[in-house]
């Protein structure tokens, strides 16, 4: 039988805390004493086989009906075809479809309802099989915001588009079903439960303290610095104070704006020397991990988001959530946001 002494002082050896997410409202679980160095959160990759030959978006057509054409940042036509570096192209299997109608079904069946799932599904290209954003010299990483910007500000014109969510997913534990990089676009005609809880949750802080709360985090931040990966004139790199993951990296515009699309020529060029470079940072740092990356800005609605402050996410795959984290829907980070943007900030890209 153990005796009392032999029992440890878990108060002075526990360095975990909660911490609180004031966007999302949720609490996490930042656990360095269960974690390890920064480098042993490289795993080997699941890396699928597949040739070029083999590979469906290294063999696109024109009868694929594409919906934007680039080559090395510019517009092209079907006419200079073979030239592309870059095509969006419907997805050939759409969770989203265009309604028949112009009006949207909507039924109630018992305590149940469904809502036509009204939208577009679009697959965004990049040319080269084998070369990953983080592989991607400056002018290419341009050219993918580029296409971004291009069909998110012509997908807003349907009226059903409430909601225009744009993606990434990076490798087989990502979730990426084909080996070739590529990104997506959906839109759909409801807002996200995540993005309604943020815009819920930011509205109700400026209203309370008449302050945009994004901007109330990034000042906080850059007082304090620990957590800053990267910076330039428009843009700051942070890994949060709560994250959702390990190594997870937020881009936000340091000038308070709601809306994607509203982006500037100028500001296009220093989001993507941001976004070149924490991938970079994340792709050395951590030896290529699966990782996922998402946009989320105002919706479409219509109405006034002007408390709203919009930023892509970057979240490595560095752990599988388990029983506590699926059933509590609380995560656990085994590196505080303080070390990893430390290390981040150490990878020289």
């Amino acid at each position: 039988m153990a005796k009392k002494n032999d029992v440890p002082d878990i108060s002075k050896s526990c360095s975990s805390q909660l911490r609180f997410d004031e966007v999302s409202r949720d609490w996490v679980v930042v656990a360095p004493g269960r974690g390890k160095r920064p480098e042993a959160f490289i795993k080997p990759r699941q890396r699928p086989a597949i040739t070029p030959a083999e590979c469906v978006f290294c063999n696109i057509n024109p009868q694929t009906a594409p919906l934007l054409l680039m080559s090395h940042g510019r517009k092209i036509d079907l006419a200079s075809f073979s030239d592309w570096t870059l095509a969006v192209i419907p997805n050939k299997f759409p969770a989203f479809c265009p309604p028949q109608g112009e009006k949207i079904r909507k039924t109630k069946m018992g305590p149940y309802q469904t809502i036509d799932a009204a939208g577009f599904c679009e697959v965004v290209i990049t040319r080269d099989h084998e070369k990953s954003i983080a592989q991607m010299d400056l002018t290419a990483v341009e050219e993918l915001l580029a296409a971004y910007l291009e069909r998110y500000r012509e997908l807003k014109k349907n009226g059903f588009v409430k909601y225009i969510s744009i993606f990434h997913n990076h490798g087989v534990e990502a979730g990426a079903s084909q080996a070739h990089p590529h990104s997506q676009i959906i839109t759909s005609p409801l807002i996200d439960v995540d993005v309604h809880n943020a815009l819920e949750n930011s509205k109700k802080y400026y209203q309370k303290h008449k302050k945009c709360l994004s901007c109330e985090m990034t000042a906080w931040d850059k007082k304090e610095g620990s957590r800053i990966v990267c910076e330039n004139d428009d843009f700051i790199a942070v890994c949060p104070f709560a994250p959702k993951a390990a190594f997870q990296v937020m881009i936000t515009p340091k000038i308070h704006t709601p809306n994607f699309e509203n982006i500037s020529p100028g500001q296009q060029t220093r989001l993507a020397d941001i976004f070149s470079a924490v991938i970079k940072k994340i792709h050395k740092g951590l030896g290529d991990p699966p990782y996922n990356f998402y946009l989320h800005t105002a919706p479409n609605d219509g109405k006034d988001y002007s408390f709203y402050h919009w930023h892509f996410t970057i979240m490595p795959r560095t752990s599988i959530w388990a029983g506590f984290e699926l059933g509590a829907r609380i995560e656990i980070s085994t590196i505080t946001p303080e070390d990893a943007a430390a290390y981040l900030r150490s990878q020289e890209v």
